[in-house]
């Protein structure tokens, strides 16, 4: 009986609670939610359900810790060093939440559901804290620290997740530049009277970058922040 609780207790503390998360994560990029099930889990680590219970109580949990540990890795961004490094390590940080987004499929979702439903959980305040502490180096007086903020996070969630999405919308047998230029192509036809401004920017639509657009609504949103600066006196 000793015997077989010193073996349990091994298998407990070899199976770590970040090799779990680590699992966990390749399921979801795998199957989506959808496919990361605490039996999905024990197969893919050859172990009991005791010994991942030990470490996470359920599946919110887990989300939860998988959502963190990716946001964390797109987070751990060196400082830039430039004249504008506070705008160029927004830049940095927002790219690599981009990327992240772009990269696993689920995360979007999820980065919705804790910014909604846990905004006292662990992903919330690092996104706060990553972006934040840039825009608090852009002079921005301390009454606009969270109006500046949350722009720029609603911004960066919203348009990153709206490309993935864009990327991956069911039925779609067309790769992006055709794609593109069919909806160019359809909006160019529209009624004159009705939609000149969408025609006008139609051929802009199917030329465009995705990261390059991106980063130009980061810039516009900056713009809008350093016109907060505090006057220098």
């Amino acid at each position: 009986m000793a015997t077989r609780t010193r073996r349990s207790q091994r298998r407990t503390e070899a199976l770590s609670r970040e090799r779990i998360v680590e699992t966990a994560v390749e399921l979801l990029d795998a199957d989506g939610e959808g496919g990361l099930t605490f039996r999905a889990l024990t197969e893919r680590l050859a172990t009991g359900p005791g010994a991942i219970y030990w470490h996470v109580a359920n599946k919110g949990e887990l989300l939860g810790a998988a959502t963190d540990a990716v946001v964390a890795a797109a987070l751990a961004i060196e400082p830039a060093e430039s004249p504008d490094a506070p705008q160029e390590a927004v830049r940095a940080v927002a790219l690599g939440l981009f990327d992240a987004i772009d990269e696993h499929p689920w995360l979007a979702t999820q980065l919705a559901v804790q910014l909604s439903r846990s905004p006292w959980g662990p992903v919330t305040p690092r996104i706060f804290e990553s972006v934040g502490r840039h825009v608090r180096a852009l002079d921005v007086p301390e009454a606009g620290w969270f109006t500046a903020t949350s722009a720029l996070v609603h911004y960066i969630l919203g348009a990153a997740g709206q490309n993935a999405a864009n990327a991956r919308l069911p039925g779609r047998d067309v790769d992006r530049a055709e794609f593109l230029d069919a909806v160019s192509t359809a909006w160019e036809e529209l009624d004159p009277d009705d939609y000149p401004f969408t025609r006008a920017i139609a051929d802009q639509l199917r030329e465009h970058d995705d990261r390059e657009q991106f980063l130009a609504g980061i810039d516009l949103v900056l713009t809008g922040i350093t016109a907060l600066r505090r006057p220098s006196g």
